[in-house]
């Protein structure tokens, strides 16, 4: 529009009308400021627009903030600490029934399980221990030194030792 308007002023200057070519140029002008008016407006809406959306993001943002608020708060009341710490003792005590019950359980069934072929190997590896410890004594005794203790005859006192040493054994044994 604004381009035949120019054309047009031009037309009407090149006939030498004045007025009718001052009258084209004030309504170019005007059109330049509507067109510009125009555009302002245009930049407004848009601006308007944009702060209307971020209003309604705000407002969702405060609608799901007073959700989860109500949610923390709920939460809050379910999680009191002395609760809390009541139910964890009370987990622990459990924990440390069915422990014990675990343990009598595993036990007894071992008991019904146990033959006498392992307790007679348990005896025979018992047996072999106390010998190998019997025999270290019994080499440690022979190296002690040999003199009076006391007032006592050292034969005594070892052959004393070493049959004490012998019945220990023998009742460990048997």
């Amino acid at each position: 529009m604004e381009k035949k308007l120019v054309a047009e002023i031009k037309r009407t200057a090149k006939t030498g009308n004045e007025a009718a070519t001052k009258i084209l140029a004030r309504q170019l002008v005007r059109l330049r400021q509507q067109i510009a008016n125009l555009q302002s407006s245009r930049a407004q809406m848009r601006g308007i627009a944009t702060h209307t959306q971020a209003l309604a993001a705000h407002s969702s943002v405060a609608v799901g903030m007073k959700g989860a608020t109500k949610a923390m708060a709920a939460m809050n009341k379910e999680m009191a600490p002395a609760k809390q710490m009541k139910v964890m003792q009370d987990f622990q005590k459990q924990s440390a029934q069915m422990d014990m019950t675990t343990e009598m359980m595993s036990d007894a069934i071992d008991d019904v399980l146990d033959d006498d072929e392992a307790e007679d190997e348990t005896d025979d590896l018992t047996n072999q221990v106390l010998d190998e410890i019997g025999v270290d004594v019994a080499s440690q005794l022979s190296s002690a030194p040999k003199g009076r203790i006391a007032g006592k005859n050292t034969e005594d006192a070892s052959s004393s030792g070493i049959d004490e040493l012998e019945k220990r054994l023998a009742a460990l044994r048997g």
